[in-house]
C-alpha cells in the first residue's frame, strides 16, 4: 500500500484523551483504540514504513512496551530486524544500560550488546513523544553498539513539550511523527 498517494488516514480521531490520568491535570493519550482498529494500525505502520523505505534501515529499536507494539511490524515492513530496548532485569545475556530521568526519578532501558553491530543502520520508533527521555536514552543505547542512526519515528508526538527540541540538542536525524499535539 502506497500511503503517499492515498488520502491521509484521520489518526487522530482514534487517539482518546482520558483527563485527570494518571493523576490529575494530566491528560492522558490513549493509543489502543488506533492500534485496535484494523485500518487505523495498518494506516500507522504503513505511514511509518512509507517514510522510512529505500533509506537502508537494517534495524528498528523499539522501548518497553508499546514501542515493541509499532516497532516491530514496521521492522517486518522495512525488511529490518527488531531491537527491544527492555526495562532492567528482562533480558538474559550481557547489556548496555543507558539511564534516564522521570518527572519523579529516574529509570534505565537495556538492550543486548550483540543486538546491533556498527553495520546496523537504525530507526527509533516508538508509541508516543512527550519530554523525549526514553528516546534520547533508546539513542544512547544504540551509540554504545556502534549502529548508526538514521531518525525516530513516533505515532504521537506531544509538540508542546518540545520533545523535538531536546531530540535536537543532541541528534540532527530526523523526528518524524504521525500526529502532533501542540
Amino acid at each position: 500500500m502506497d500511503v503517499a498517494n492515498e488520502t491521509p488516514f484521520p489518526y487522530e480521531n482514534l487517539v482518546v484523551d482520558i483527563p485527570d490520568y494518571p493523576e490529575p491535570g494530566v491528560v492522558f493519550k490513549d493509543i489502543t483504540p488506533l492500534i485496535a482498529d484494523e485500518r487505523g494500525f495498518s494506516a500507522c505502520v504503513d505511514a511509518m514504513t512509507q517514510h522510512f523505505l529505500g533509506k537502508g534501515v537494517t534495524k528498528v529499536v523499539g522501548s518497553e512496551a508499546r514501542g515493541f507494539l509499532i516497532g516491530t511490524p514496521v521492522a517486518y515492513r522495512l525488511g529490518a530486524g527488531f531491537v527491544p530496548a527492555r526495562k532492567p532485569g528482562k533480558l538474559p545475556r550481557e547489556v548496555y544500560t543507558q539511564s534516564y530521568a522521570l518527572e519523579y526519578g529516574t529509570d534505565e532501558l537495556q538492550i543486548h550488546k550483540d543486538a546491533l553491530s556498527p553495520d546496523d543502520r537504525v530507526i527509533i520508533v516508538d508509541d508516543l513523544v512527550a519530554t523525549a527521555g526514553t528516546a534520547l536514552a533508546t539513542a544512547k543505547l544504540v551509540e554504545q553498539s556502534g549502529a548508526k542512526i538514521l531518525g525516530f519515528s513516533f505515532i504521537l508526538e506531544l509538540a508542546f513539550l518540545n520533545p523535538r527540541e531536546a531530540i535536537g540538542k543532541e541528534y540532527s536525524q530526523e523526528v518524524y511523527s504521525l500526529i502532533k499535539v501542540d
